[in-house]
């Protein structure tokens, strides 16, 4: 009997019971803006961001209204200027070269490997030249470069790292959490991240300068005595009446959402990886199929899988993701021409210049991505896994025949 998955790629786990409580409590005060608190309290937002400052050994943390936004107020804030040439990830999402774009900056592609993660080679090329200052660089779908090497070459070149975490929360490099080697960090809460509520975002740095501008930036309206996890009044003093308010703050329900979802985190980790490990294993020595090495120094969190098809044809490439959607099993591709949904590639972006990059189109052209969400039990990620790797088959054998 053929087998199919019946279960949903997008279904969430539901939002814990107590997070659920505490948002119904900020909603019967009414006090939603972060900064219409009762006497005497801190309110969820401020509690959220100490909390979170603290969770990814960061001095500080801002809460923001997107990950997005969180990407785009850190770039201002490292001053980031129209015209500017920012070194970014070929292989990333929409909004990391849309909030350089959105500052009026110039998105400059590195290459990414078959390990899924930014060139090095490519990057210490670009970096040689001298012409960009800041590198935004995307842990895509979870995979961390050797950050030792990426922050030796930037720091030769006297460029600044912001390093988008929107797949990395919870991971590390070498026992450094993600996140903490550049001078800036951004995550985001989007549904389908680690955090969910719905929308939201961080940005955490260890210098006061920079959370300064950022909380300013923010739309902070002169009440940065408010935040617990922000750097003392006098930092504020140089920027306060210079900072444009660029509003992008989260709110208290998001706030209270979220809080007992973060006290959770490291368990949920442990759960993606647990599913990930299942599909991996299940994934192992498919002819025709390339799976990623997650080297040692990595601690990565599972919350979605890839695997490559090097060399198919898009054809061939199709047909795995039609044979896969008939049994049930939902997997994005990142070759396609036209984007579609969660996936696109650089040359999707014309709002920017791009030179072809043969080697990043030849990996690009092989990714196949899916969601892992905590829904699945690990028996549903070995039937996947054996679908995947039936249908991949099948049509490796077909590839070979013909």
């Amino acid at each position: 009997m053929t087998e199919h998955f019946t279960g949903s790629f997008t279904q969430q786990e539901p939002i814990p019971d107590d997070a659920i409580e505490a948002a119904v409590e900020v909603m019967r005060s009414g006090r939603l803006h972060r900064y219409n608190v009762a006497e005497g309290e801190a309110g969820e937002v401020a509690l959220l961001e100490q909390e979170f400052a603290r969770a990814m050994s960061a001095e500080y943390a801002l809460a923001t209204a997107s990950g997005g936004s969180a990407i785009a107020t850190a770039l201002r804030a490292v001053g980031v200027k129209p015209g500017d040439r920012v070194l970014t990830n070929a292989f990333t999402l929409a909004p990391v070269p849309g909030a350089i774009a959105s500052l009026g900056a110039v998105p400059v592609y590195v290459g990414v490997t078959e390990s899924l993660v930014i060139d090095l080679d490519h990057l210490g090329d670009l970096a040689g030249q001298g012409r960009s200052k800041v590198l935004l660089l995307s842990h895509m779908r979870g995979h961390i470069c050797d950050m030792d090497r990426l922050m030796a070459i930037c720091d030769e070149a006297d460029i600044k790292v912001i390093e988008d975490c929107a797949h990395t929360m919870g991971a590390a490099w070498n026992g450094t959490p993600s996140g903490a080697h550049g001078i800036a960090a951004c995550y985001s809460t989007q549904t389908y991240k680690h955090l969910n509520s719905g929308e939201g975002g961080f940005l955490t740095t260890n210098d006061p300068d920079l959370m300064a501008r950022a909380v300013i930036l923010s739309g902070s309206y002169m009440l940065y005595d408010r935040h617990l996890a922000a750097p003392d009044p006098e930092a504020f003093e140089a920027v306060k009446y210079l900072t444009p308010n660029v509003s992008g703050r989260m709110d208290n329900l998001r706030a209270a959402i979220l809080r007992p979802q973060l006290r959770r985190l490291e368990t949920q980790c442990d759960r993606w990886n647990e599913r990930y490990r299942a599909v991996e294993a299940g994934l192992r020595e498919t002819p025709g199929l390339t799976v990623i090495e997650r080297p040692e120094a990595e601690r990565y969190v599972g919350s979605s899988i890839q695997f490559l098809l090097l060399d198919w044809s898009e054809q061939a490439i199709g047909e795995v993701l039609r044979r896969c959607a008939a049994r049930g099993v939902e997997l994005k591709w990142f070759g396609g021409a036209e984007p579609s949904g969660f996936t696109s590639r650089y040359d999707s972006w014309r709002y920017a210049p791009s030179e072809r990059m043969p080697r990043t189109d030849r990996v690009l052209k092989s990714i196949l991505d899916m969601r892992l969400p905590l829904t699945f039990s690990l028996e549903d990620c070995a039937l996947i896994a054996r679908i995947i790797r039936a249908e991949v088959g099948a049509v490796w054998q077909a590839r070979g025949a013909g």
